[in-house]
């Protein structure tokens, strides 16, 4: 929650005088940078908490480089100035925290990792003006509404999924099509349904026939009977969406019961993609293929932002560098808009071509806040690491697929 301090009379007094005091040096008052207030808002509790976490250190870590690297110099080495707010996991909350950041000057906002959040923090955003960089939410309706404030920097739904079904009509058919049926089992917020409603749409044309589709609640803690099921329907692949908690218990209690389809193929998986889970559960992890967020593996700069971001016990999480590029994004804006105005960032934003990243894209190019430069890429976990199979431009690892049944 944003606190605004009380301001009593005395303080208020005392801060006139040394106001006055200070009208005598104008020239100190003109050499001190301006600090630029930027919303930095995520799920820091509530079940969406370990995500929302890991997006507020990456967004920290860029902007204490930034500040450390001189801030803002087209604005006279202005430091940016973090605040810090609390979806709590809900829409509604971060519709509230939008207008606290309003109140508290914000010239800009990043986050808040979820879809449906995005799509209640966008919206009360585009009321003041306020650009709001979208770091991972990926449903298109964030983009599709005509919100001139949103600009979301990496890839949305359909254009991963595509990526993610033509990658796996590669996948099979380079191992002589062994995989002829699918089960999708997905979260049920706009996340997970889009995803599967999707899936269902695309992979019947694609040779594939879908067997069954399960959702489940957020949160779910036992998936005994989804275990079950799909040990009845016995599908060659098995397409997963989830959050981080449900995908790890989903997979251990396949590894539990022995469940092994041809390949565990996730879309955005919420563990799929991440080093916490290979670390603590190497062996329900290994050979899990994912199409996500990732780095280009080939990059100095993330490979140093990696080891920096494990010296200090964290994982390198696609919400830690997806969230540190949403900064720097914001900052080359604040260069070359040479202001801290809302519209003036916006009109940056809109004409951005960042090339100066990390990611396995273009330069950013917005269409209707969308970056059309933005691409996932396909990973899989290998002997306890995660390795890019997909696209070749940028991998390091050859697929294992079908993945080993003992």
């Amino acid at each position: 929650m944003i606190k605004t301090p009380r301001v009593s009379r005395r303080h208020f007094l005392a801060g006139t005088a040394v106001a006055a005091g200070m009208a005598g040096f104008p020239a100190i008052l003109k050499a001190q940078p301006r600090t630029i207030k930027v919303g930095i808002l995520h799920p820091v509790t509530g079940p969406l908490a370990p995500s929302g976490q890991q997006c507020r250190l990456g967004a920290k870590l860029a902007i204490d480089t930034i500040n450390a690297n001189g801030g803002i110099a087209s604005m006279g080495g202005a430091k940016l100035e973090p605040i810090y707010a609390d979806a709590q996991s809900k829409p509604d909350v971060g519709a509230a925290e939008v207008e606290k950041l309003n109140e508290a000057g914000a010239t800009a906002i990043i986050g808040p990792f979820a879809s449906g959040i995005a799509l209640a923090t966008t919206q009360a955003a585009a009321k003041h003006g306020i650009p709001h960089i979208v770091d991972v939410g990926v449903v298109d309706q964030v983009v599709t509404r005509g919100l001139t404030n949103t600009f979301r920097f990496g890839p949305g739904l359909n254009k991963i999924v595509d990526s993610a079904i033509q990658n796996l009509v590669a996948l099979n058919t380079q191992a002589g099509k062994p995989a002829k049926t699918v089960m999708i089992v997905h979260e049920e917020s706009a996340f997970g349904a889009g995803m599967a409603k999707t899936l269902n749409e695309k992979l019947p044309g694609m040779g594939f026939e879908v067997l069954e589709t399960i959702a489940h609640a957020n949160p779910t803690r036992d998936f005994n009977n989804i275990a079950l099921k799909i040990k009845g329907r016995n599908p060659d692949l098995l397409i997963p969406s989830n959050y981080y908690n449900e995908f790890v218990l989903l997979a251990r209690t396949l590894r539990q019961q022995k469940i092994r389809p041809k390949a565990i193929y996730s879309i955005l998986g919420g563990a799929a993609s991440q080093y916490r889970f290979v670390q603590e559960f190497p062996d329900a992890a290994e050979f899990i293929m994912d199409c996500n967020h990732w780095f280009d593996p080939r990059n100095p700069v993330a490979l140093e932002l990696k080891k920096k971001v494990e010296a200090e016990k964290a994982f390198f999480s696609y919400e830690v560098f997806l969230n540190y590029e949403c900064v720097r994004l914001l900052a080359d804006a604040l260069e070359r808009a040479k202001s801290s105005d809302r519209a003036a960032i916006t009109h940056a934003l809109a004409s951005s071509g960042w090339s100066n990243h990390f990611m396995p894209y273009g330069p950013t190019k917005f269409v209707n806040g969308q970056n059309e430069g933005a691409a996932p890429v396909n990973t899989q976990i290998l002997q306890k690491d995660i390795k890019v199979i997909f696209p070749k431009d940028f991998a390091n690892a050859k697929p294992v697929f079908p993945a080993p049944r003992a």
